[in-house]
């Protein structure tokens, strides 16, 4: 039986899951007025403040080496990430990006193997992984979308993945530093802020703060800054603090999933059945995944009794 810090992280995992995977509800409304790099600006800052507000105390680094890991983790996690999400929504179908970034996980697992010196990726986490893409294609592309390949936003698209997969790699060795959760995100969103300004001098920024007049506009840019950014970043790293990189990533799955339930139940949209037969492949997936990464074999004892 697992112990309560595991029971903890997969209960934040899926937490976090949950409300990621219904934010294209608020950012579908938001789009009306607002461009891609105007929503996700304001909702990191939002989320920056409301974890000030949460943890005031400053966050003083014990050592210099250490400020590596959040700029990268802010550069990778926040700027990179969404930036590169953003811009392939604009060359290729949201079905193509939204499959294409669900191999993060196996990404995840193949760096916390090569640079962390984790386990390596056994049969259970490769079956786990095709099982649950195979289950996302069919989600995704479940009659409403043609396939349609487009190398730069594709490729944009596996980018958007190696990133967050580099990521969940940083945040675990940021874990190991022993700072409080709601203050290392903190900082990351701060570097990730930062490294997003340049960015904005290509795009048409502006903050435009008459469109929050709307209530229908404020009360959605306000979940996706203090839920999905600020609240759910932090659960995501206590779950990858609890449970590891590998294992919280494979949470990514189910994304999809949350998706199409809560399109079919507050949009009304309709659910064909190669997508209710993709949910069950992604979450038995999931499940596989989650399970240990190699299928070792029994040893044998002298008394010829099978041992774990």
């Amino acid at each position: 039986m697992e112990s309560n810090k595991n029971v903890a992280g997969h209960i934040a995992a899926s937490f976090t899951i949950f409300i990621w995977g219904t934010t294209f509800i608020s950012t579908k409304v938001l789009l009306r007025v607002f461009d891609p790099v105007e929503i996700l600006f304001i909702r990191f800052v939002i989320g920056y403040f409301a974890l000030w507000l949460a943890a005031p105390r400053f966050l003083k680094i014990r050592e210099k080496g250490q400020e590596f890991y959040f700029i990268a983790a802010g550069l990778c996690g926040v700027t990179l990430y969404f930036l590169m999400e953003n811009f392939a929504l604009t060359f290729t179908l949201a079905a193509n990006v939204g499959v294409i970034i669900s191999i993060a996980p196996f990404f995840t697992a193949l760096f916390d193997w090569w640079f962390l010196k984790g386990e390596k990726p056994g049969i259970r986490f490769v079956l786990g992984f095709l099982m649950a893409m195979t289950g996302i294609f069919l989600i995704s592309f479940r009659g409403d979308h043609s396939v349609s390949l487009n190398p730069t936003g594709d490729i944009l698209s596996v980018g958007a993945a190696v990133v967050w997969a580099a990521y969940s790699i940083l945040t675990k060795k940021i874990s190991g530093f022993g700072y409080g959760t709601v203050q290392t995100t903190r900082r990351i969103f701060f570097y990730g802020i930062l490294l997003m300004i340049p960015a904005l001098f290509f795009f048409d920024f502006r903050l435009g703060l008459e469109r929050f007049t709307d209530m229908k506009n404020l009360l959605n840019i306000l979940f996706l800054g203090f839920g999905a950014s600020a609240l759910c970043f932090v659960t995501w790293n206590f779950a990858v603090k609890r449970l590891g990189s590998v294992k919280t990533s494979a949470y990514i799955y189910a994304v999809p999933v949350i998706t199409v339930v809560t399109s079919v139940l507050i949009l009304n949209e309709k659910v064909t059945w190669p997508a209710v037969f993709g949910i069950g492949l992604t979450l038995a997936g999931l499940v596989m995944s989650e399970g240990r990464f190699e299928l070792r074999p029994k040893k044998i004892t002298c008394e010829g009794e099978a041992a774990n």
